[in-house]
């Protein structure tokens, strides 16, 4: 059984709502550090700040690019990211273009996560494929051109699109599609610790939500 310390560092805590303030971020940095959290998912404008709030603590701080849609032109988020890592992040979530990879259009759709992971340099970087909105073939397409194009990990969802979130059959799937090669991060509606293991016993290797304590106090309350 996964204990506290050890959950704790597969978590991504997430501040990600456009409305989230300067105090939303500086009160999720103390979540990370009270939980010993791995992980600090925030927006581009707050990577900054969010380094100096945690500034002593062994939490990592990641952003996203792209987010939520995917949609920008390649040179638009590997700009992103440039300064993203330049500002502090150590780990890129970028979206893939959904509508590209629907078309068929594979070439430029790797080449799209190959400028990112490019200008991440040694931050690593998770695709978010939005899998609800996928078919299961756009989805072996998708994880074939992360691996193609250099990614760290293939992520399930953003948490945004109206189609839902993480499922446990599709990070089952993802995981059987990238094999140990890359990792797998569930997110997108996981606020529970029922949620957050089945999500890692089918697989995920990181878990996205902004309902980390929650999910950190029940398991200390688990018998």
């Amino acid at each position: 059984m996964t204990g506290h310390d050890e959950l704790a560092l597969l978590l991504d805590h997430s501040v990600l709502k456009p409305e989230a303030t300067a105090g939303d971020i500086a009160a999720g940095a103390v979540t990370v550090r009270e939980g010993r959290i791995g992980f600090y998912c925030v927006q581009p404008w707050w990577v900054k700040r969010a380094v100096a709030e945690l500034a002593g603590s062994p939490a990592r701080v990641v952003t996203v690019v792209g987010f939520p849609h995917g949609c920008e032109r390649s040179e638009v988020k590997a700009l992103a990211t440039a300064l993203a890592v330049a500002d502090g992040a150590a780990e890129i979530d970028m979206v893939l273009n959904l509508g590209a990879l629907k078309s068929g259009e594979s070439v430029p759709v790797g080449a799209d996560i190959a400028a990112v992971v490019k200008a991440a340099g040694a931050a690593p970087v998770k695709v978010i494929l939005e899998t609800a909105a996928l078919t299961d073939a756009e989805k072996r397409l998708a994880c074939r051109l992360a691996v193609e194009a250099g990614a760290a990990f293939v992520k399930t969802s953003t948490g945004f699109h109206p189609a839902g979130g993480a499922s446990v059959d599709d990070v089952r799937l993802l995981r059987t599609l990238v094999g140990p090669r890359l990792g797998v991060k569930a997110s997108g509606g996981i606020r529970n610790l029922a949620d957050t293991r089945a999500m890692l016993a089918a697989g995920a290797n990181r878990i996205g939500t902004s309902a980390s304590a929650a999910i950190l106090a029940a398991l200390t309350a688990s018998p």
